[in-house]
């Protein structure tokens, strides 16, 4: 297997230019070419391991890097060892042999950390498979967007990290398999891997959202879906006061009704202007799903679902303008939306794995989102927009929703979630916005979290109220699966200690 190759000091910046850091070695991990996944896996853990106990030797602090996707500081670690992934990025079949007795794995797939959310896809569906939900973009990897409890909105679904069962992880003490208590993995399938099996809920549940402070992940077992379609419905149209009170209340069907299909939706996301958002178009998107039809050509993206997100669509007007007032906002929500697939228009249908597709990395973005109980929606709605414009948050205002995802640290913690995010250009006006959301949501006592992966503002007191029980129980699996200090001390960043993770 090729050793790892050190790039050597220089300064890194993440994929959307937010945050950068000299560090000391930029280190790309190759990846094995044996045939089998168990093998593969063997050879990577085993030079990750050596890498880390290097690092703690030199006294050196690692930080795992996929696409550098979150533009969160949670990846810097100034004059440490960034290690990047994205080689490490093959998917295999398992079969039934290697799956824990009783099991059924014909859904099951072995992923390496590095593989993209887009070869994740493409490899399901070469098995007829898909995935159940992912987020509006796929050139995160696959680990890295699960670390950061990345969602879409899928009504039915938690967070991508809910199609985790297993997973890999290397800290400087050794290889480690980590399964629920349950087992999913046959004990010779694990040995294979060179790994020693720990079965654990709570070790499992803290490593689905990592945060990247649960050691090295380097695989992961996922179980995916039989492969199905979805029917994009896109259109720009005027919502009422109502509906908000009608999303808030579950009731899809009457919303999907009367903008579009008289069926439950699978997905639906609506962007909003908050200058004036019963004045003015919103843009509203909804999935339907439907049986898998080879037959179906797929149709010209971006015309599909799930990947045409608020960035996407106002990137490029973004680029030039400091902030988006009511006007300029609306025009580009309008070119966002230039062609519509409106219920009377021939159907857009395609595989889930089509409906997703990577944007442009967009400079001075801002990126927030606050994730409430959805039943929260409609007596948070009215003071959180008047709070956000008043504040100066100029970009638009998106509400997705979906159901309680796994992971002791996701912030999907309710059983049933409306995300509401604010995606606009880096100033200080949109900075001032969110922060005005924040205020008005704790003075009208409405509890709610933040992504880890956006610009978020909280601190380690924050963490530890935000997340009650599950906030001790993170930490006390962390210390079970790294009893050492000094092996924690490796994955040290002095962002993830401001957060109380480390």
């Amino acid at each position: 297997m090729p050793l790892p190759l050190h790039r050597g000091p220089q300064l890194w910046t993440n994929y959307h230019g937010t945050e950068s850091a000299q560090v000391a070695d930029l280190i790309e991990l190759d990846n094995s070419d044996a045939a089998h996944g168990r093998d593969v896996l063997r050879d990577v853990a085993s030079e990750v391991l050596a890498l880390l106990r290097k690092a703690r030797q030199a006294g050196k602090h690692v930080r795992p890097l996929g696409a550098g996707w979150s533009p969160s500081p949670i990846t810097i670690v100034p004059d440490g060892w960034l290690v990047e992934t994205r080689r490490i990025n093959r998917c295999f079949r398992l079969n039934a042999e290697d799956v824990a007795t009783g099991r059924d794995g014909s859904c099951l797939m072995l992923v390496q950390a590095g593989a993209t959310v887009d070869e994740v896809n493409d490899s399901a569906e070469e098995l007829d498979l898909s995935l159940r939900t992912g987020g509006a973009s796929n050139g995160q990897t696959f680990a890295g967007a699960a670390a950061t409890g990345t969602h879409g909105s899928v009504l039915n679904a938690g967070g991508i990290q809910d199609h985790i069962r297993a997973l890999q992880v290397v800290t400087p003490s050794g290889i480690f398999w980590v399964e629920p208590e349950q087992p999913v993995m046959d004990a010779s399938f694990v040995a294979a891997t060179g790994s020693t099996i720990m079965r654990d809920d709570d070790v499992f549940a803290a490593c689905l959202v990592s945060v990247g402070v649960m050691g090295f992940i380097t695989a992961v077992v996922i179980e995916c879906t039989t492969i199905y379609m979805v029917r994009n419905i896109q259109k720009r149209a005027r919502i009422a006061r109502s509906h908000i009170a009608q999303l808030s209340a579950d009731d899809f069907r009457g919303f999907s009704s009367e903008f579009g299909l008289n069926e439950d939706p699978h997905f639906l996301q609506v962007i909003l202007n908050p200058f004036a958002p019963f004045n003015k178009d919103a843009l509203l998107r909804l999935l339907y799903l439907r049986d898998f039809d080879p037959s179906i050509p797929p149709p010209p993206r971006p015309l599909v679902g799930a990947g045409y997100d608020a960035l996407t669509l106002l990137g490029k007007a973004m680029a030039r303008v400091d902030v988006l007032r009511a006007e300029i906002l609306q025009l580009a929500m309008r070119a966002g939306y230039a062609t519509q697939r409106d219920i009377t228009d021939p159907e857009a249908i395609a595989t889930w794995g089509y409906t997703t597709e990577p944007h442009n990395p967009i400079a001075n973005l801002f990126n927030g989102s606050v994730t409430l109980a959805r039943g929260d929606l409609d007596r948070a709605f009215d003071p959180l927009i008047e709070a956000f414009v008043s504040g100066g948050g100029g970009t638009v205002v998106t509400l997705r929703f979906m159901k309680r995802a796994a992971g002791l640290l996701a912030p999907a913690r309710f059983a049933d979630n409306v995300v509401i995010d604010f995606d606009g250009p880096r100033s200080d006006v949109s900075h001032r916005g969110y922060r005005a959301v924040i205020a008005k949501l704790d003075a009208e006592g409405i509890a709610f979290t933040r992504h880890w992966g956006k610009t978020n503002d909280l601190d380690a007191s924050r963490v530890a109220r935000d997340y009650g029980d599950s906030y001790p129980r993170f930490r006390a699996a962390q210390r079970r699966l790294m009893p050492d200090p000094g092996d924690l001390d490796v994955f040290y960043s002095d962002a993830l200690a401001h957060l109380g993770l480390i």
